[in-house]
C-alpha cells in the first residue's frame, strides 16, 4: 500500500509540473488517504507483533 501512495505522489508531482493542477490535487489526496491507510495497519500489526510476543 506504501508503494500506491508513492504512485500517486509522483503522478501528483508529474500532473503539476505539466499543469494540470486537477489532476495534480486528486492525486495528492489519493496518496495522503493512502499513506495515512498504510500508516494505521503497519502500527496495528506492530502492537499485534507485540502482544503475541509478550504471551509466547
Amino acid at each position: 500500500m506504501f508503494v500506491w501512495a508513492l504512485i500517486f505522489f509522483l503522478i501528483a508531482l508529474i500532473a503539476a509540473v505539466f499543469g494540470f493542477t486537477g489532476i495534480a490535487v486528486a492525486a495528492a489526496g489519493i496518496a495522503k488517504v493512502l499513506f495515512f491507510i498504510f500508516l494505521v495497519i503497519f502500527i496495528v500489526s506492530l502492537v499485534l507483533g507485540l502482544v503475541r510476543r509478550s504471551r509466547a
